[in-house]
């Protein structure tokens, strides 16, 4: 992959110098991440799902897209390898407050974290669990604040760790200690992204993370969580508004859609919104 495509990357961060590895600039990357790359599924509603090629995902997001987890992690681990850094990327699990005593066997497969090594320390950075931790966070066990949210580590008896955080999207992640390869993700990723009974095909969602909060549009719902006001949320009206959003909130370039998609998005949108009121209702 040619550096042009990765200045075209830094500039969609923000980012003009990255300078040498240092734990200031891998924190750094991971901030800016979170904040100008949403973690969405926009592509996926469409039925026509990225693949998981790491110069892909860097492509699309130097030019205005996002992804979730595979796409996220993956071209942020594409970066980090470019800039020199020590990355090593992670067969992983996001599972429910639910299915704790699964999760503490270590053997989902639907999530790609990243450990990276630099002066002399480990760090578990994650840009694709849309609502996780604003930066790295030390690799050993813990309870670590970022502002008004609070992440925990811990090993797995069977090898690996287990990240909480109770409350979220994401609130207990697994990952393996091996190092793992793009093509490791392959099959989970035709079945999140293409299978019925998965949420990325249900449902619509974007997310993206901020110093102070989180921003969350599932189907119709803008959502905002922050420790001044709890969380806030509002139906979006109609299609003007729901891509407004997309754009100025989630930062997602809508350059790719054509009319049809569009219409094709929100109805999609507006017929599940519909769904999910009558459950309320029931």
């Amino acid at each position: 992959m040619t550096s042009g495509i990765y200045a075209a990357y830094l500039r969609r961060l923000g980012i003009g110098d990255p300078g040498v590895p240092s734990a200031e600039g891998l924190f750094a990357l991971q901030r800016a991440h979170l904040e100008r790359v949403p973690y969405e599924n926009l592509d996926i509603q469409l039925g026509r799902a990225p693949g998981l090629d790491p110069e892909l995902s860097v492509r699309r997001f130097a030019a205005g897209r996002g992804g979730y987890c595979f796409h996220l992690n993956g071209g942020l681990a594409a970066l980090l390898d470019h800039l020199g850094y020590d990355v090593t990327r992670h067969v992983g699990g996001v599972y429910k407050e639910s299915e704790a005593e699964a999760a503490e066997r270590g053997e989902g497969g639907d999530h790609l974290a990243l450990t990276v090594r630099v002066e002399g320390a480990e760090y578990y950075v994650d840009a694709g669990l849309g609502d996780g931790p604003y930066e790295p966070l030390p690799l050993r066990e813990g309870s670590y604040g970022q502002g008004a949210f609070t992440y925990s580590l811990e090993r797995l008896a069977a090898g690996g760790w287990i990240y909480r955080h109770p409350g979220s999207s994401a609130p207990i992640v697994t990952f393996r200690p091996e190092p793992a390869a793009t093509a490791d993700f392959e099959a989970e990723h035709v079945r999140l992204s293409t299978s019925e009974d998965s949420g990325f095909v249900r449902a619509f969602a974007a997310l993206r993370r901020d110093a102070d909060g989180i921003d969350a549009l599932r189907g119709r719902v803008l959502s905002r969580t922050d420790p001044v006001n709890g969380t806030t949320e509002r139906v979006l009206d109609g299609p003007e508004e729901f891509y407004a959003v997309l754009e100025g909130v989630f930062g997602r370039e809508l350059d790719d859609l054509t009319p049809a998609d569009r219409a094709a998005l929100w109805t999609r949108v507006a017929l599940a919104h519909e769904a999910w009121l009558e459950t309320r209702r029931g």
